[in-house]
């Protein structure tokens, strides 16, 4: 997958997740934080954009695995199209090539 489709999915995750209804926003944020511990895990310390795009290209059944174990009551916390991309879209920001809100050379 193409770096910018990436972030462009990204981007709408975390655009969906903040026009969420308050009501449910503290659990999808909950499950976003579980979901961005993940991914430090995953990838370590330093890393790239595109070993976050090639970890993103993987697949995101393992985000659902998290978004189940954190808000196992809370079905409408599963949908990956919000929690997994926001996640994914607030990581990026500590990639060793990405700064300003674009990736570098």
């Amino acid at each position: 997958m193409p770096f910018e489709t990436a972030l462009d999915q990204w981007e709408a995750g975390h655009t969906r997740l903040a026009l969420a209804p308050p009501i449910e926003r503290p659990v999808l944020e909950r499950v976003t934080r579980a979901i961005e511990v993940e991914l430090r895990r995953r990838l370590g310390g330093a890393f790239t954009a595109e070993e976050l795009v090639a970890l993103y290209d993987e697949g995101t059944g393992w985000c659902t695995d998290v978004a189940i174990a954190v808000a196992p009551d809370d079905p409408h916390a599963w949908d990956v199209r919000i929690v997994a991309d926001a996640a994914f879209a607030r990581y990026l920001r500590g990639a060793t090539d990405f700064a300003g809100g674009r990736r570098l050379d």
